[in-house]
């Protein structure tokens, strides 16, 4: 550790990279290599140019690309933080709230829509309604700590979710209250390029690539309930998979 950092700045006077862009990328480099921990504060703008002898404009652009690439997280009267990086299983169907609050995360929702409206076709299909039936429409940024985290939106069918309004924190709480919680679960992961309005609810750049998920869930009986389609900033989401080779 160089001067309370975890890392050391030698700047290049080589090449024409800013050295505001040269410390955002060293500090990066030491957020993935695990140095800096999630919700863990980052040095502050004056202690970051006392320690590597740089400017305070300088550490402080620094700072604005790391908040602008998902890194780094400015918390209003209480300084910069790492963000939030969510690893879900593939093994396990759990809902967005369960995952955060085990990893000590605030989950909380922005809600865009909540409404019973007619089903598309392809929803139609996907969950075996008759035409002309109504689903609930749940559609809601997902935040973590207060970070938006993804965009979703959930259908159910109306006899599952016949109030969507009544839905508050956690989809999954709401069913399984009142006994229609799916318990398995379908997911298919894509990577797609963000159009500019979903760029612009996701608060990334346009064109940026952002984790589509689409998931369909089942009860015990095997009726499709739950049809969700998650679009997840790609910096903040992973999923982990246990595979094992037969002998």
């Amino acid at each position: 550790m160089i001067n309370g950092m975890p890392f050391e700045l030698r700047p290049d006077e080589r090449t024409t990279v800013p050295l505001y862009v040269q410390l955002s990328q060293k500090i990066a480099q030491a957020i993935r290599a695990g140095r800096y921990q999630a919700d863990e504060a980052l040095p502050s703008e004056r202690m970051l140019s006392e320690s590597l002898g740089l400017s305070r404009v300088t550490a402080r652009k620094a700072i604005d690309q790391l908040v602008s690439q998902g890194l780094v997280v400015r918390k209003r009267g209480s300084g910069n933080y790492i963000a939030p990086k969510l690893e879900q299983p593939l093994t396990r169907l759990t809902s967005f709230s369960e995952e955060l609050q085990q990893r000590g995360f605030r989950p909380s929702s922005r809600w865009l829509k909540r409404a019973l409206t007619a089903v598309s076709p392809d929803e139609q299909l996907t969950l075996g309604l008759s035409t002309g039936a109504r689903v609930a429409r749940l559609e809601r940024l997902r935040l973590a700590d207060d970070v938006v985290m993804a965009y979703e939106v959930s259908v159910l069918p109306e006899q599952i979710l016949p109030d969507p309004g009544a839905v508050e924190a956690s989809l999954y709480a709401h069913l399984e209250h009142s006994g229609k919680a799916p318990v398995r679960a379908l997911q298919h992961l894509r990577a797609l390029n963000a159009d500019a309005t979903l760029a612009q609810r996701l608060n990334v750049p346009t064109g940026q690539a952002v984790l589509h998920i689409s998931r369909v869930g089942y009860l015990e009986t095997g009726q499709p309930v739950e049809l969700t389609q998650s679009y997840c900033r790609s910096e903040y989401y992973g999923f982990v998979a246990e595979m094992r080779r037969e002998p």
